[in-house]
This record gives structure tokens, C-alpha cells and sequence, in this order.
């Protein structure tokens, strides 16, 4: 009797603990449904006369509405909350009141109209012009391929833009880790420092780097189109200056121009949701900033142990710290090297101390699928936390002019943790440099020499290409000998009465250099001698 009493309250418990398991998990799905009806205002589908799907394919990365204060780069499905998709663009903060989402719907190619969400990111530094999140909640019984975006839920479809939306489509990992560099402007010619980057990403495991390019050298344009076609960098156009006034500063007060830093924001949370199904982590930085790791060998097994100890984390953010290109050292003086334009990271290993009153800006390594927007040194909105990954982890190495230049050498801190990569890394910067500037640097000399063209860099020794397989194949310099310019463009050879030499020619041995350098990207390399 009291064996059947016992089965009857064990029975009447799994019952109770049954039910109050599928109360907990329809209120979970009710809340949900309600944080998505309250983010995403349910869609009231309007059908402007019955249209198809038609309207003028974009074609660039930059693409103005007719407003001209709105200027879309490319819309992304987003199922992490709700149906929606999430357009990138830049808006005016005050002047942008009300957009649409004109949705191609599949399979019938009929036209459904929502009306936006505009979410302009906070981080806008007091520019005019932000970053924003376009989102539309994606109607009901509408599979949309491409959509067009405009102020108003009448008009005809036929003269609008239409960007097809991606991510649509589940993909496996293609990459573990991808690079995203924004905004690269200025007439970028940090060549060597640019080499040197890539090779120690690719060192650390890097397969993928995605530059936002606004302008750069021809000889840069060389070594871009080198990686191209290795396969590691993918470049996005980022003409934002045809549209906008842009500043090279980070805050409006610096410098008054319609939006900050060329559109780095933008550019940021673009690269995130270009790679959120392709890549497992995303790392922001420039070109110029290596996340360096002090614990482990390279980025895969760094990161396998910090997400280790912090399960449910996606955003590891890492210190920066200046090492001046100042201050350098004698070691690595590689001959070769000193002729191309830009910064050699190997002789730069003093560090600034830290100051008691400035917090070190940080960069970061994200899980992408974990971000919903992002700023520059943190983001502005994610799921789950984030993790500042302490100094004796990894630290991020930033080769750059300084901050504290009043200090002298001896109150820097000496820091040779990236000669660990020395050795590979002098080697694959070699192999890049025979088959893209030294070969490039030849060639004009060849020019200006009478001699013939450098039909493929085959060998480098000491300082010396390798040129050609046929009888006038031979050792020659890159330059001749005696200048060792860094870059002929920039260094303004001042060439003696009579001899004709234009700017982009290479010099004649008794050339006298205009030093400093005018190019900031040369500033502290070893004059020549």
C-alpha cells in the first residue's frame, strides 16, 4: 500500500515538473516573439499596384539614394531576431526620418513593401553622417532575394537600385579567421610595413584579409594585386570621399567634414556581416597593429584556450600598445629591404610605457555571429560578453609614430617579442618582395639605365635580384649603387644641372637626398648613405 502511494506522488511529481518545463518554454517563445514584435514592428506589407520585381541592379559599393543623405552598402539577412534584413548604410543623423524596404518576393517575383527601422550607431563622434542599420521585419509567405530601399511606399520600382541580399544561404566555415582593414586612403604607400603584416597574419593563421580601399601608391597597387591573386586579400572599393566630405580624424571637433576616419565604422560592421557565415572569427585592425600572441605559437591555439576559459564569450578585445618607428635598432638592417617604401617592423622594439592617466585603446578578435554592431575599439551591441584579454596573453604590437615623443630611449621599455617570427618572417617577406616591388623597383631603373626589363625575380641575395633566364640574365641592384633610396617618389632625389632624370627615375649615383623623407609612412628609417 504505501509501495502504490509512492508511485502515485512519483507520478504526480514528473507530471508537475512536465508541466512546468513546457510552461517555461512557451512563455521563453512568447518572450521572444514579443522582444521581436517590439524591435521589429510587425510587417504591414503594401503592394504599389500589383509591381514585379525589376529595377536597376547596383553595381558599386557606395550606392546614393535620391535624397543624397542616404548611401547603402549592402543588406545582409539576419534570423537572430526574428525574419529581418539588416541594411549597412551611412544616413544623416536628423535629415534621414523614414525609409522602405521594397522586397522581391520569391517564387512569384511580386513586390512587398515594409517600412525600416533606422538605428543610426552611436558612436558617431558628433559627425552629421553615421553609420546605421537599415532593418525590416521580412513579410510573411515572402522568401526575398533583393530588395530596394526608398522613402516612401509608393513609386515606381523601375527607378530604384536593387541589392540582393546576402546570407541568405547557410555556409560552412571557409576560414578561421579573417582580417578586416577599413579604410585604407591617403595615397597608402607603408609598403614594406603592409608586406610584413600580412605575412605574420598569415603566419599566425590568417587566410583571409578584406581591405576597404580608398587610394594607394601604384607600387601598393602592385602588392595588392599580388595577394589578389594568392588568394589572401579581397579588396572592397570604399570611394566614400565621392560622396561625402571625410575626415582623417576621429572626432568632429579635430576636423569639420560630414562623417570620421573615411567610414571606418562602417566599413567595420560591413567586413562583420560580409564574413558572418564564412569566417569563425573576425579580427579589426589596421595595417600598421598585429595582435600578438606571448603564450602560444599563433591565433588558433590562443584563441581555443580563451574561449576555453570563457565559455559564452565572443568578443576578446586586446591592448594597444606604441612602439615608435622613432626609435630603431641596427638589427634586421636588410639591404634589400631599405629600398622599399615603408616601415620594417623588425627594428622597432621599444614599447611606450603605459600612462597612469590615458586607458590604451583596444582592438579585437569576434565570434561575428555574436556582434550586432560594432565601433572601433569595442562593440556597441552583442550577445553575450566580452573578455579583455590580459597583456602577458597577448598584446597588440602597433608600429607607428609616437605618442609620447618627448621620451628618450632609455624610458622605453626594449619588447622582442616578435623576433620569435624572425626567421619565417624575413623569408616569406623575401618571396613577396622578388615578385612584386623589387622587381617593379628594377624595372624603372632598367629604364632610365638603357637595360632590359626584369622579365621575373628568381633569386635574392644580399641585396641583389636575380633577372631573366636569358644571356643578359644577371646579379644587378635594385637601384645603383651607393643611394639605397626607400623611395624614390617620395624621397625627391635632387639630381645635378644637365642630367635630365625626371622624379619617378632612378637616380644617378651622385644624387644627393632631400631628408627627411616627406612621406610620414618613412619617417625614422635610416637615411642613406
Amino acid at each position: 500500500m504505501i509501495h502504490s502511494g509512492k508511485k502515485h506522488i512519483c507520478t504526480i511529481v514528473c507530471v508537475l515538473i512536465f508541466g512546468i518545463i513546457f510552461i517555461y518554454s512557451w512563455k521563453s517563445h512568447q518572450l521572444q516573439n514579443n522582444i521581436s514584435r517590439k524591435i521589429f514592428p510587425p510587417a504591414k506589407a503594401v503592394i504599389p499596384g500589383g509591381q514585379l520585381c525589376r529595377g536597376k541592379p547596383a553595381q558599386n559599393t557606395i550606392t546614393p539614394l535620391e535624397d543624397n543623405r542616404t548611401f547603402i552598402i549592402s543588406p545582409y539577412f539576419d534570423d537572430r531576431e526574428g525574419k529581418v534584413t539588416r541594411v549597412i548604410g551611412i544616413v544623416h543623423h536628423e535629415d534621414v526620418k523614414e525609409l522602405y524596404c521594397w522586397f522581391c518576393c520569391q517564387p512569384h517575383r511580386k513586390i512587398q513593401v515594409t517600412k525600416a527601422k533606422i538605428d543610426v550607431h552611436s558612436d558617431r563622434f558628433g559627425f552629421p553622417y553615421g553609420a546605421a542599420d537599415i532593418v525590416c521585419l521580412e513579410p510573411e509567405n515572402c522568401d526575398p532575394t533583393h530588395v530596394s530601399i526608398h522613402q516612401s511606399p509608393h513609386g515606381n520600382i523601375d527607378q530604384l537600385p536593387r541589392f540582393e541580399i546576402k546570407n541568405r544561404k547557410a555556409e560552412t566555415f571557409s576560414v578561421d579567421f579573417t582580417v578586416c582593414i577599413s579604410a585604407m586612403f591617403g595615397n597608402y604607400n607603408n609598403v614594406l610595413q603592409f608586406i610584413q603584416s600580412m605575412e605574420m597574419y598569415k603566419i599566425l593563421g590568417v587566410q583571409k584579409v578584406v581591405v576597404y580601399k580608398n587610394s594607394c601608391s601604384q607600387l601598393m597597387e602592385k602588392v595588392l594585386k599580388f595577394y589578389m591573386e594568392e588568394g589572401t586579400v579581397e579588396i572592397i572599393p570604399w570611394p566614400i570621399n565621392s560622396y561625402l566630405k571625410v575626415s582623417s580624424k576621429w572626432h568632429f571637433t579635430k576636423d569639420a567634414k560630414h562623417i570620421g576616419y573615411y567610414g571606418q565604422i562602417t566599413a567595420l560592421n560591413d567586413c562583420i556581416y560580409r564574413n558572418m557565415q564564412r569566417s569563425k572569427f573576425v579580427v579589426l585592425n589596421d595595417a600598421d597593429e598585429i595582435i600578438l600572441p606571448l603564450k602560444h605559437p599563433d591565433w588558433k591555439t590562443m584563441m581555443s584556450s580563451l574561449q576555453e576559459q570563457n565559455p559564452g564569450s565572443g568578443i576578446f578585445l586586446f591592448e594597444n600598445h606604441i612602439f615608435p618607428e622613432t626609435i630603431s635598432t641596427p638589427v634586421f638592417n636588410i639591404s634589400s629591404w631599405n629600398t622599399v617604401p615603408g616601415v620594417n617592423i623588425l627594428q622597432h622594439v621599444h614599447r611606450e610605457p603605459d600612462r597612469k592617466e590615458v586607458i590604451n585603446p583596444k582592438k579585437m578578435i569576434i565570434d561575428p555571429r555574436r556582434v550586432i554592431q560594432t565601433s572601433v575599439h569595442s562593440v556597441l551591441r552583442a550577445y553575450g560578453t566580452s573578455v579583455n584579454v590580459p597583456m602577458d596573453v597577448a598584446l597588440i604590437y602597433h608600429c607607428r609614430v609616437p605618442l609620447q615623443g618627448n621620451l628618450p630611449k632609455e624610458s622605453l621599455i626594449r619588447d622582442t617579442s616578435l623576433w620569435k617570427y624572425n626567421s619565417s618572417l624575413i623569408m616569406n617577406v623575401n618571396k613577396v618582395l622578388r615578385q612584386t616591388v623589387l622587381c617593379a623597383l628594377f624595372a624603372v631603373h632598367s629604364r632610365n639605365a638603357g637595360v632590359g626589363a626584369c622579365p621575373g625575380a628568381r633569386h635574392l641575395d644580399q641585396g641583389r635580384l636575380r633577372c631573366g633566364d636569358g644571356p643578359g640574365a644577371g646579379w644587378a641592384s635594385p637601384v645603383r649603387p651607393g643611394t639605397s633610396p626607400d623611395d624614390w617618389a617620395e624621397r625627391r632625389p635632387r639630381f645635378a644641372p644637365g642630367t635630365g632624370a625626371g622624379r619617378d627615375t632612378a637616380p644617378p649615383v651622385s644624387a644627393s637626398w632631400d631628408w627627411p623623407p616627406r612621406n610620414p609612412a618613412l619617417q625614422g628609417t635610416t637615411p642613406p648613405r
